[in-house]
């Protein structure tokens, strides 16, 4: 009888633990988590049809996704996660042809 009250309590002990983020504790801290490419307006400003890949490169670094069945497209994400659980994020798809910057998506 004393193993299941022990069992019991413990079980009961451990369930409680697995709601402690919603309780939202004073003084806890979250730290904010960047990924992917940053993308500033700056960069994006500098950005114009007929830029060489290198060139794209050179501006926005090395692009987090190349399409594996089309090679010409490059995908540069950026998430901002704030502590307090907002989020930012920003895309941008650069499309090549031969080379040389043809398109640019947001």
């Amino acid at each position: 009888m004393k193993r299941y009250l022990i069992t019991s309590l413990f079980i009961a002990l451990i369930g409680g633990c697995s709601n402690i983020d919603s309780l939202g504790f004073p003084g806890v801290h979250k730290i904010d988590i960047q990924q992917g490419n940053l993308i500033t307006d700056e960069m994006v400003d500098l950005l114009r049809p007929g830029l060489s890949q290198k060139q794209v490169q050179y501006v926005m670094g090395t692009p987090l996704v190349i399409d594996t069945f089309n090679p010409s497209h490059w995908d540069y994400v950026y998430q901002y996660r704030h502590g307090d659980g907002r989020m930012e994020e920003r895309k941008l798809r650069v499309i090549f042809k031969q080379g040389r910057v043809i398109r640019i998506e947001q």
